[in-house]
C-alpha cells in the first residue's frame, strides 16, 4: 500500500512565487503561489512496479524527464496552498496506482433478448404502417 504524503516530504522540492489573479496589493508582494516538483524515477519510496504503474497512468502530466510538476494558488497563504497541493499529489498517487477491476464478459438473458427483438418489429411495423399503399 502507499505510505502518506508526508513520507515523501523528503524527494518533494517547492518552489513559490506570485500568484495569478485578483488580490490585491497581497498578490503583488506575497508568495503565495506553491509548485510542487517531484521526480518519480528516482523514488526510493515506491517499488519498480508501482513505477512502472505510474509511469503509464501519469504519461501527459509528467515531463520528459519523469518530473511531476503540481502547482497551487487557490489561497492567499503560502502554507494553506502547500497543504492543497500536498493533498492533491496524494490523490494523484491513489488514483494512478488504483488497478482497474477486470472486466467480465457477460451475455444478455433471454428476456433481453426477446424484449430487444420485439422493440425491433414494432418499429419496422410502425415505418411500414407509413408507407403509401399503392
Amino acid at each position: 500500500m502507499l505510505p502518506p504524503a508526508a513520507a515523501f516530504l523528503p524527494e518533494i522540492t517547492f518552489q513559490t512565487s506570485r500568484a495569478s489573479g485578483p488580490g490585491g496589493q497581497n498578490v503583488n508582494k506575497v508568495e503565495s503561489r506553491v509548485e510542487l516538483r517531484w521526480h518519480l524515477l528516482n523514488s526510493e519510496i515506491l517499488t519498480d512496479e508501482q513505477k512502472r504503474l505510474m509511469l503509464e497512468k501519469l504519461a501527459n502530466q509528467l515531463t520528459a524527464e519523469g518530473l511531476l510538476l503540481l502547482a497551487a494558488q487557490d489561497d492567499r497563504s503560502q502554507l494553506r496552498n502547500k497543504e492543497i497541493v500536498l493533498a492533491r499529489f496524494h490523490d494523484l498517487l491513489l488514483r494512478s496506482l488504483r488497478r482497474p477491476k477486470p472486466r467480465k464478459a457477460t451475455k444478455p438473458s433471454k428476456s433481453a433478448v426477446r424484449k430487444r427483438l420485439e422493440g425491433k418489429k414494432k418499429d419496422s411495423e410502425k415505418k411500414a404502417n407509413r408507407r403509401r399503399v399503392e
